[in-house]
């Protein structure tokens, strides 16, 4: 066990845990983060993403000592309100069906939104395609993507 200094949604935290412990059991077992979601466990179906200073990752696979140092957003931390233009378009477009894989997925999105404000439909399918979702909304969450993109 290490104490590992953590910049989670803009707060410090002091964590006891396994340097080895993967981020997204350390922000659902020791910060009560809930929103970030267990999928598969070997960061192919992407519902752990969150952002390490910025850039998207798995959480399931990643090391809580690699982000030690970093800004790490969960999707409880993309917007304090729920108003993030994605969150915003997600609701509109009514992408959800079980919602499982959704925060993942807003997650992915916005890092790609934040180095892409302008996307094609093209680049949007391709930026999202590590992200799986069993009930197959790939068309609303790429309609979605698009006009978050269009409204930010």
């Amino acid at each position: 066990m290490a104490a590992i200094n953590l910049k989670v949604n803009g707060k410090n935290h002091q964590i006891d845990v396994d340097p080895d412990t993967p981020v997204l059991w350390v922000l659902r077992d020791h910060l009560n983060l809930l929103g970030t979601k267990y999928g598969c466990g070997i960061a192919q179906c992407g519902a752990c993403t969150v952002h390490a200073d910025g850039t998207a990752i798995r959480s399931c696979s990643t090391p809580i000592s690699s982000v030690a140092d970093m800004n790490i957003t969960s999707i409880e931390g993309l917007s304090e309100n729920g108003d993030h233009p994605l969150q915003k378009a997600w609701i509109e477009v009514d992408v959800p069906q079980c919602g499982y894989c959704q925060a993942g997925q807003i997650m992915n999105a916005a890092a790609f939104l934040d180095k892409n404000p302008n996307p094609t439909a093209e680049e949007v399918s391709e930026a999202m395609k590590g992200n799986i979702c069993r009930c197959g909304t790939y068309t609303r969450i790429n309609k979605a993507i698009l006009l978050a993109a269009k409204k930010s």
